[in-house]
């Protein structure tokens, strides 16, 4: 049983749900929590997953202690309807690690894709980093996608034999929703599009909790002032629904006639996105994944990342949440064509796009 509640985990998990149903010894259901619900249906719609079993958990306001409670209780029935062989969680969400807890109180083994990644402060990001950690000593299968992660794995005394490298599925959805033809459906996106044909677009993302405040607002500030140096650019920001977020943004961002405030996009149009621009400032982790298979340098305004392997490649620069560092990075970039030139071409250390496959064999092969 693959469990998810969020769009991200929807993302990585449908090309495992895909390989896993093409195996014929494999029942492989489908279980979402709904911790996010309308960005959650999207990637259901695209991926064309029907889930066996829908929690429906969220409710306007939610903090984390809600989300935790609901998600035990209401998992707690459906494992012991259904007794499952083996739950499958992913990543680093609340649903990720509190699905682990509630596989281990019915004794259903566990399987975690992108086990692994580690930043070292367990307030950041949060709650992520420590809803990985709490996951890993629950789980018996840890699928990394990195050698990084499996070092991270071993230093805390995971069995060598339960650790399996794969690569990040999140790559085998990236090229199978790519489309270098690909047409937008929102008009307003489109007219954005050719009306900026001859400048350079810089796609924004922020969300983090812990950019909340000032950290966005020095980020957004050092945005502004790269747009004024830099006349034959613009922005295109999918602006995230906190109301913490969309206050600060509209209030340094809303007014600059080369800043496009746009609504949360789908995936698939937003990938597509990402493949036309010229360079992307996020807080997103999988942004950091995904960008670098496209040839597209990604500017991180995060103090820390659980990524390394990107900025080691040289595909993604950590350039924290401070105007000056955010400003100079982006200027460096804007203006240096050998220093944009040698992000762009570097070697995306996240896999090949068979990460699924790989995961799908390996249970098939396993008595857990």
């Amino acid at each position: 049983m693959v469990v998810f509640g969020t769009r991200p985990e929807a993302i990585k998990m449908a090309p495992v749900i895909r390989a896993l149903r093409q195996k014929a010894e494999i029942l492989c259901q489908v279980t979402v929590t709904a911790q996010h619900r309308e960005m959650l249906d999207q990637v259901l719609e695209l991926f064309k997953i029907v889930p066996d079993f829908d929690l429906n958990l969220m409710k306007q306001g939610q903090t984390l202690t809600d989300i935790t409670t609901r998600v035990l209780c209401g998992l707690r029935e459906v494992f012991q309807r259904e007794l499952p062989d083996l739950i499958l969680v992913h990543g680093d969400t609340t649903t990720t690690f509190v699905a682990a807890l509630a596989a281990f109180y019915a004794q259903i083994p566990v399987g975690h894709i992108e086990a692994g990644l580690r930043t070292g402060n367990k307030y950041s990001p949060f709650p992520e980093e420590m809803n990985r950690k709490l996951a890993t000593v629950l789980t018996d299968l840890h699928f990394a996608p990195t050698e990084t992660a499996k070092k991270n794995l071993l230093l805390e005394g995971v069995e060598p034999e339960k650790i399996f490298v794969t690569g990040n599925t999140v790559i085998d959805a990236l090229l199978s929703t790519m489309k270098p033809e690909y047409g937008f459906h929102d008009p307003h996106i489109q007219q954005i599009l050719e009306q900026g044909k001859e400048l350079r677009m810089i796609l924004v993302t922020t969300h983090r909790r812990e950019n909340l405040g000032e950290p966005m607002r020095q980020i957004y500030q050092a945005l502004r002032s790269t747009l004024e140096m830099f006349p034959d650019t613009y922005v295109i920001f999918p602006v995230h629904k906190n109301p913490k977020v969309r206050k600060v943004v509209t209030e340094i961002l809303g007014s600059h006639p080369r800043v496009n405030l746009v609504e949360p996009l789908d995936y698939e149009p937003f990938v597509n996105l990402m493949a036309r621009s010229h360079l992307i400032l996020t807080d997103s982790g999988g942004i950091q994944e995904e960008a670098p298979s496209l040839g597209i340098p990604v500017l991180v305004v995060r103090d820390t990342t659980e990524r390394p392997e990107a900025v080691g490649a040289g595909t993604v620069s950590l350039v924290g949440t401070e105007y000056d560092s955010v400003f100079m990075e982006m200027k460096r970039l804007l203006s240096d064509q050998n220093a944009y030139k040698k992000m762009s071409m570097a070697c995306n250390p996240y896999g090949d796009g068979c990460a699924a496959d790989r995961i799908a064999e390996i249970i098939s092969g396993k008595r857990v």
